[in-house]
Parts: C-alpha cells; structure tokens; sequence
C-alpha cells in the first residue's frame, strides 16, 4: 500500500462520509462516490477532490457545513487526515462568503479542526484571500493554550510550507509574519519552535537580512530554548556561508591555513564512495571557532553543474593548533538524488570560506543484462 492510500485511501474517505452523515449532513451521495473514485490522485489531488464534493453535497447556507463540521467533532474518531479535505472545505466555503463574519467563522473552525488534524494545509486559500485579517487571527492563536493552535500560527503561514499553496505575498515580504516568529521561537513546544526555525528558514532563501534581523532580536530578548532555535533556522544561510548568520552563531572570520586536499579515488563507480582529508590550522592570534562543510559540485541531468553543502564537523582550536578533517561521499542512487556520470568536484568550505576544489569522476552504472544473457 502506498504512502497516499494509508493516509487518505479509501477507506479513509469513507469513514469521513459515514462521520459526517451521522453528524446530520444528510445523504452525501457524491461525496461517497468521489471516495470511491480516488484512484491514481496525488494526496493533495485527494483532497481537493473530497473538498469539492463535500461542498457540492452540503450546498447552500455556510452554516449548514460549519454545523455538520462540528458535530462530526463530538465523535473523537473524527480526525486524522480526512480533516484535511474538510478544513479545505470550510475555506473554500468561507471565502465564498465574503464577509468578514463567515471569514472569522471559518477560522475559528479551523483553530478548532487543528488539535484533530493541523489545518495548516486548509488556512492557505485563508490567507491568500485576505492576509491581513487571516495574520490577526493566526497572531492570537499564539497565546493559545494548545500548542497545536500554536503551531498552527506559524506553520500555517510559512511562505514555503511543503505540499501547500505558495502565498507570494508572504515570498515577496517576510515581515507580516515576524510578530509569529518573535512570540514563538521560545515556545515551550518543541514541535512550535520546530516550525518557527523552519518558518523563517524559509524567508531566509530569499531575505537573508531577515533573517538574521529576527535572529538577532531573539538573541537580545534571550530564552532557553534560543541557541537550538537559532542555528536550525539559520542553517541554509550558514550552508551558504553567511558571513552574519555564521558570526551570530559564533563562528565569526577566523584566520586558517588549509592544506590541500587529499581525494581518493580519482575515478569512482556508481555506488562506491570518495574519500577526502585535509589539514586546517588555526594562523590567528586568537581562538577560533570553526564550521566545517564540504561542497560536492556534481552535473544535473542537463549537463551543467551543480552544487550541494553537506556538514562535517565543529571544531575549536587554539592559535597554531591544527586539527585533521576526513569524510566521504558515497554514490547511491536514492530516489531523491541521481548521480550523472561525468566530471566532479570537491571542496571544504571553513566559517563560509570556500577553499581550493579538488576534481575527480564518476562513472556510468553498467547496463541492465537482457533475460538471455
């Protein structure tokens, strides 16, 4: 059974019905056929489909939805992913409203929905119609007493929330959402301050300032949790080399010899490993702090090249200490990343500074045999 049909297969989808039938929405004929239907759709496709189908079934007057919707919650079974096709309806029909009472209503159903199923999916199509009134919502679930609201509150509005509508809004401006960020990032949760690092993870691709302006203001206010906080949303910045993002997390410019790096073998099969090592020394003065990443430039499907961060290590040295880096790389397909044959590279990267890069290849997988061979 695939990942989709666990999550939202059929049988799913027809204890959603049943729930909502026996919650006084009468017949949903269609709805039950749409679950029957589901077939090859993505999750998402899912959804929608069983959204639009619950809205063509319960026609007419809002309330008649948010009444079925609530009394479908009296019943605990009423939960999981089946919410996520409801809260869709209960956007959908609340931005047909278009009043700023079925608006609110539709919100606090979804703060409702959330501790069921996380409405983060459903509070999109909220927030694209109006992102003001939507934030002023979202900013009072921050003092919410469940933290699942709370969480709500800032990964509902993340600008690059994975499987959910982009708000470019939110893209173009990251500050609507700071209000979230700074209340939250110190939350008691681990899983709201999760969704905080991520959230403004997600700002700090394309407004690095930013970012490291928020992280900043935390660190003035101060918190338990803030240094953990800090470094999981900073971490595409410090992968970049962020001369701010890495100095706020205590890496500051250091002064380091790096000798040159040892790669082995030149030529590499698909699925076999390259190894690498090299020799930092700290030339300063002083102590340095040391964020250790390599960079492996790699050919994309189209020939040109690429180029991805991954981590090595922290290191502290005293001044004329040295210290010895080894890792490797292993070249396993996985269904996330494919390996071109072709021309590489590799090269550490010391607090953002990305040192000499060193070449070598990586060959074609052999062909499959036929049967007759």
């Amino acid at each position: 059974m695939s990942m989709t049909d666990e999550l939202l297969g059929a049988a799913t989808a027809k204890a959603l019905v049943d729930a909502l039938e026996a919650a006084g929405g009468g017949r949903l004929d269609g709805t039950r056929r749409a679950a029957e239907s589901l077939g090859a759709l993505t999750l998402s496709e899912r959804s929608r489909a069983l959204a639009r189908a619950i809205l063509a079934d319960l026609d007419g007057d809002r309330l008649r939805l948010l009444t079925t919707v609530r009394r479908a919650g009296d019943d605990p079974a009423f939960a999981g992913w089946m919410l996520w096709p409801v809260g869709l309806a209960v956007a959908w029909r609340s931005v047909e409203a278009d009043s700023a009472e079925g608006f609110d209503a539709g919100m606090t159903t979804l703060r409702e929905l959330t501790p069921r199923m996380t409405s983060e999916f459903a509070v999109r199509p909220m927030l694209l119609h109006d992102l003001p009134r939507a934030l002023a919502h979202m900013a009072e679930w921050t003092g919410h007493d469940d933290w699942h609201v709370r969480r709500l509150a800032s990964e509902g509005s993340r600008p690059l929330l994975p499987w959910a509508e982009r708000i470019p809004a939110l893209v173009a401006d990251p500050t609507p959402t700071r209000r979230i960020l700074d209340t939250l990032y110190d939350d008691l949760e681990e899983s709201v301050r999760r969704s905080v690092a991520n959230h403004l993870n997600d700002h700090s691709r394309a407004h690095a300032a930013f970012a490291v302006d928020t992280v900043t203001g935390w660190q003035a206010t101060g918190g338990t949790h803030l240094a953990r906080t800090s470094r999981h949303a900073l971490r595409t910045l410090v992968k970049r080399g962020h001369t701010g993002a890495l100095e706020l997390l205590g890496f500051p410019p250091a002064q380091v010899a790096v000798s040159p790096l040892s790669v082995t073998p030149g030529a590499v099969a698909p699925g076999d490993a390259v190894r690498f090592r090299a020799t930092v020394e700290n030339t300063g003065g002083e102590a340095a702090n040391l964020v250790i990443d390599y960079l492996l430039f790699f050919p994309d499907a189209r020939g040109s090249e690429r180029s991805k961060v991954f981590k090595i290590a922290q290191r502290r040295l005293l001044p004329g200490e040295s210290t010895v880096v080894e890792a490797s790389h292993a070249f396993r397909e996985l269904t996330t990343r494919r390996y071109y044959p072709g021309s590489y590279g590799v090269a550490l990267q010391v607090n953002g500074v990305v040192q000499e890069r060193v070449a070598f290849s990586v060959g074609a997988a052999p062909a499959p045999r036929s049967p007759e061979e």
